[in-house]
């Protein structure tokens, strides 16, 4: 299976939890059952995941994010010089607040030991010849925003009184759970980043604005950290990014155009290519997409995964030509917008909901490139 990333039927990454994980999650938090009993119901739920992956014709695998409760968080915790930490409030989404957790520095970063490698291998060993597998990771600049909050940032300057070097650490951290996932195998890696997203709101950034980094400041340091951590990477190791604008059950936290952070994003992250939203208006039109540089491709990000309404093929396609002023069809491909759980609480869809989406994009997909 050739691993060159993306491929035209194409996913994010995380699955809606099956009732029986989801249970043995809330086991396990409640001490009713142990580490290794939860990683029973979690194998279980993988292999039974991947199947399904296969049977509906998707060309790459991942565990559906199964072993996260959050898609960022999660990561974080595994680098070395960083712990789980509980906020007085969660993020808050529209109309909704998380769970209140964060991470926060407790000495130098660095990358070994991650145990995201481990949980690497066993999707690896699913693989055959008709599927690559992937592994999604935050990116690092979501990382560096992450110890930079409001709430975070001074326990970071504790330990890096210079950002520079918290950078640059970053970057070396990253570099080592990239590496330890290349030995292992991947040959596939996606960040996902929702630092941009935020970018795109102006009503966002007129608030912070106040006292705080320009955007071009703060973009050149994500682009810089981004860049760092994939900084002399083994040539048949393809690196993407997904660009989102927040995903909490049904609900979201950004909203926008790309055009403010298009020069940067497109012009001068060294990735292979870009999955995009644009399930609805906050997504804003595809004009930014001129900025793409390279041979670099766009996964279209057309079908949502926030609602269960299955979308009308005909106006997805309508769609697909109207990115086509701007791209080549043959650097365009087709996918959801989002995962479906970022978070182990899910979308507000139910299984066979998600699977339908993606018969719809694999038809489209058909349909549009043979």
């Amino acid at each position: 299976m050739n691993n060159r990333a993306p491929f035209r039927f194409d996913i994010v990454g995380s699955f809606l939890r099956p009732g029986k994980l989801k249970a043995a999650r809330r086991d396990y938090a409640a001490g009713k059952i142990n580490r290794e009993e939860l990683k029973e119901v979690e194998d279980r739920s993988i292999i039974e995941l991947v199947h399904k992956q296969k049977e509906a014709g998707l060309p790459v695998i991942t565990d559906g994010e199964f072993r996260r409760s959050w898609w960022h968080l999660d990561f974080m915790w595994g680098l070395q010089g960083v712990e789980r930490k509980e906020n007085a409030q969660g993020y808050v989404f529209r109309d909704e607040v998380t769970r209140p957790e964060t991470a926060v520095l407790t000495g130098r970063i660095s990358g070994e030991n991650h145990p995201f490698v481990k949980h690497f291998k066993f999707v690896k060993a699913l693989e055959d010849n008709t599927v690559t597998a992937r592994q999604t990771i935050p990116a690092p600049a979501q990382f560096l925003a992450e110890l930079t909050r409001a709430g975070n940032a001074e326990i970071t300057k504790q330990i890096y009184e210079n950002e520079d070097e918290l950078i640059d650490d970053i970057g070396k951290a990253y570099r080592r759970v990239i590496s330890d996932l290349y030995a292992a195998g991947c040959r596939n890696l996606q960040f996902d980043d929702c630092t941009w997203g935020m970018f795109c709101d102006v009503k966002y950034w007129k608030i912070r604005q106040k006292n705080a980094p320009s955007l071009e400041k703060l973009a050149e340091q994500y682009v810089k950290v981004n860049n760092l951590a994939i900084k002399d990477k083994p040539k048949d190791l393809v690196v993407t990014t997904h660009v989102c604008r927040g995903n909490y059950h049904s609900t979201w936290a950004s909203q926008g155009g790309y055009a403010p952070i298009a020069p940067h994003l497109f012009g001068q992250e060294n990735v292979e290519a870009y999955y995009l939203e644009f399930d609805d208006e906050r997504s804003g039109d595809f004009e930014p997409l001129k900025y793409v540089t390279g041979d670099k491709k766009v996964v279209l990000g057309l079908i949502t995964t926030k609602s269960p309404v299955l979308e009308d093929k005909e106006a997805i396609i309508k769609r697909i030509r109207q990115a086509e002023q701007y791209m080549p069809l043959d650097r365009l491909c087709l996918s959801p917008q989002c995962g479906f759980a970022s978070t182990e609480e899910g979308n507000k869809l139910t299984e066979e909901e998600q699977w339908a989406k993606l018969k719809l994009v694999k038809e489209i997909v058909q349909e549009i490139w043979g």
